[in-house]
């Protein structure tokens, strides 16, 4: 199965980002994708998350989704995207990945557990967790994908669990924060959840200078087949359930554990 990862530029112009997402989806589907991937905050994007996120925030029937809604059903591909969520908490949202079909209809949407309340940062000042710690898992094209949001990658756990609720390929979106060693982190990290897992493990992440860049496949043997680099773009690549299986043989970790 063909999937692509779009690692973009986001800023504050929701319109400007919906573009190129529109375009980073028709060229995904002319090379033969099934479905493209894009990083957290796709839609809406600063270098720290203040006020006006949840000034943004729609629900995930609003002006926002329905436009991505209406790219997937335009280009024919699913999509999946991260949004600004509105909660029912005043001055607070929520941080989410929604995956749509190529008919438009909602696949999947998964709100962050883990915000980055770290480097500074305080995620959580303006961003409400996801409630649910359920792993979630969507089918599209015969393959199951597990959804992940950029700090959820430092917690093991719950990649495990996508795992054993069927995940073959990790979708992780993200905009990780620059800083002393992160982009060696990220690296390290995508390739150990797919290594502990047996999975794919698709990185997707915001380019510079928000973010490091670096969107990554892995492969289920840790093999790095894709790295993007610092520039926004857009790229296909290869995933294989057999592929999983091969490696799930060979290393028959599930199997193995003792808990």
């Amino acid at each position: 199965m063909r999937i692509a990862l779009g690692q973009l530029e986001s800023g504050a112009d929701i319109r400007a980002n919906l573009v190129a997402i529109d375009g980073f989806a028709a060229e995904a589907a002319r090379d033969g994708a099934a479905l493209v991937a894009f990083p957290e905050y796709a839609t809406y994007e600063k270098k720290k998350v203040d006020a006006t996120f949840p000034a943004v925030a729609e629900p995930l029937d609003g002006p926002v989704c329905q436009a991505l809604a209406a790219i997937a059903r335009r280009r024919r591909i699913a999509l999946v995207a991260g949004v600004v969520e509105s909660s029912d908490e005043p001055g607070k949202a929520y941080n989410t990945l929604v995956a749509f079909g190529p008919d438009g209809g909602r696949l999947a949407f998964y709100r962050k557990i883990h915000l980055f309340d770290a480097q500074g940062f305080g995620e959580s000042t303006f961003i409400k967790p996801g409630q649910s710690t359920e792993p979630v898992v969507f089918k599209h094209g015969g393959v199951r994908f597990g959804l992940m949001t950029c700090y959820d990658l430092r917690f093991p756990e719950l990649a495990r669990s996508l795992a054993d609720a069927g995940a073959q390929v990790l979708l992780v979106c993200s905009s990780w924060v620059p800083g002393e060693h992160k982009t060696e982190q990220w690296l390290a990290l995508n390739t150990a959840r797919a290594i502990e897992n047996s999975v794919y493990v698709a990185g997707v992440c915001q380019a510079p200078p928000v973010s490091v860049g670096r969107s990554v496949l892995v492969d289920p043997m840790g093999v790095v087949e894709v790295d993007f680099g610092l520039e926004p773009g857009v790229r296909t690549v290869e995933v294989s359930r057999e592929a999983v299986e091969r490696v799930r043989e060979s290393f028959p970790m599930f199997r193995q554990r003792r808990l």
